[in-house]
């Protein structure tokens, strides 16, 4: 039985991810899909404060929150899964799970950004594939929009500009 990991994060790019998980699925039902839903930890300064009761159950309602319209969609067409979550680095935490899970390989839903941006951003995917040895199949998500494409590439393009002036003077 092959065994797929689908991060999903609540995005419309792990919506796509489930959507090539689907169509795998419907040629070889023998696939055992995980989802994963990995939540930031919280900071020391917030876990001094309130107790760890608490703060699982914030965890636990927000993967619920992100995995709901997954399990709406696979529940739809009778596709049986498996639900994991995870508190900690994402790229690191879905490596992680991987290989515990011994997966055959990970379907991740990926937004579309040029190189630049994801060098300076940093990309899930990008760590992912530095991270494990599973074969990882990135499946590209919406379109960028108009301010993706241009706004943050001038601001980003601008802010260098602004350092050259500022170094030159």
């Amino acid at each position: 039985m092959l065994k797929v990991l689908v991060p999903v994060d609540g995005s419309s790019n792990s919506l796509h991810a489930v959507r090539h998980v689907l169509i795998e699925f419907r040629r070889n039902p023998a696939i055992d899909i995980h989802l994963l839903n990995v939540q930031p930890p919280f900071s020391s300064y917030v876990t001094r404060w309130i107790d760890r009761k608490t703060i699982n159950e914030a965890h636990v309602e927000a993967s619920e929150q992100a995995l709901r319209p997954t399990r709406q969609m696979l529940d739809e067409v009778c596709v049986p899964y498996s639900v994991h979550r995870a508190v900690g680095g994402k790229a690191s935490s879905i490596a992680d799970f991987a290989r515990r899970l011994g997966c055959d390989h990970i379907v991740i839903g990926t937004a579309r950004k040029n190189s630049l941006i994801r060098t300076i951003e940093g990309s899930v995917t990008t760590k992912v594939l530095e991270l494990t040895t599973v074969p990882v199949i990135a499946v590209a998500g919406d379109l960028p929009s108009t301010w993706e494409r241009y706004g943050i590439q001038l601001g980003v393009s601008g802010g260098l500009a602004w350092l050259v002036v500022a170094a030159l003077e």
